[in-house]
């Protein structure tokens, strides 16, 4: 059975990851949330501001991909230890979406702020949209788009994280060695281009729910009533088209596919240095 990172290295590794590829690619995220926006590109900012809403997003990203790789890694070491090795990506797959579904309760209120901040025109602080948030809709707005974020997450996950496992193990068998850092983070970044690909229209719903507001007047929504995934994707099938469906899709596959290289990238170093440190003190 492959070796598993400690909790403690998870914690570390997944954490520093997180932040590297958030503050690294966040203008990308900004284009890629204003493409799909209802209100359209233009009306949401552009190009201008790309980095507006990026202290929520860097102050999200650590708890966020700590606790899912905490989580990833947990559910992969104690299953992997119940299921023959036959059966490897299937615990990939339950361990990916334990994951997600963790951390989703730390990214659903981050990108609700992040996202009305990259899309909103006006110049309200990310504590006024907090204040605002709260005031309107208290607990229940901060987790608008709960159920459409795991929607997405998990089946992207579902995707990526058993892909990025299959290919490194496909490398590393023909390499024969354990591969480095930088061979898991190509692995990463191919995996990751391909799901976000798939995945689109499900970010579409997600961004459309989550920009949603009860005081504004959304052409996907009755009055006071936040629209659900399905009705959202019949509402921009229906008004878009595919192309509605699958809007942003060119910075979200570019965006994944470098954040991956990045995320992986500084996942594997992180758990390269961290183990091989402790190797070293366990020798000595």
């Amino acid at each position: 059975m492959e070796r598993v990172p400690s909790f403690s290295t998870s914690l570390i590794a997944g954490g520093a990851a997180g932040l590297a590829v958030d503050l690294s690619l966040y203008p990308l995220d900004t284009l890629k949330t204003r493409l799909q926006s209802s209100l359209g590109f233009w009306k949401s900012g552009g190009f201008r501001n790309v980095y507006r809403g990026i202290a929520p997003a860097a102050a999200g990203s650590v708890p966020c991909a700590a606790l899912f790789f905490c989580s990833y890694n947990s559910c992969k070491n104690n299953l992997g230890n119940l299921i023959r090795p036959d059966f490897q990506p299937v615990v990939h797959l339950v361990s990916a979406s334990v994951g997600e579904i963790a951390a989703s309760s730390i990214r659903t209120p981050v990108e609700v702020i992040k996202q009305r901040l990259q899309a909103s025109v006006t110049k309200h602080s990310a504590l006024q949209l907090t204040i605002n948030l709260w005031r309107e809709e208290g607990i229940k707005g901060f987790y608008r788009g709960l159920g459409s974020t795991i929607l997405r997450e998990v089946p992207f996950s579902c995707l990526q994280f058993p892909l990025w496992e299959i290919l490194k193990s496909s490398w590393q068998e023909k390499k024969g060695i354990t591969l480095l850092p930088w061979e898991g983070a190509l692995c990463g970044a191919i995996a990751g281009g391909f799901s976000a690909a798939i995945t689109t229209p499900l970010d579409v719903a997600k961004t459309r729910i989550m920009l949603y507001s009860k005081s504004s007047h959304n052409p996907i929504a009755l009055p006071h009533e936040v629209p659900g995934v399905i009705d959202t994707l019949r509402t921009v099938y229906r008004g878009e088209g595919i192309q509605g469906l699958f809007s942003g899709i060119t910075p979200r596959v570019i965006w994944i596919t470098i954040g991956g290289l990045i995320f992986f990238g500084v996942y594997e170093f992180s758990v390269y240095s961290l183990e091989d440190d402790s190797n070293k003190v366990l020798k000595n």
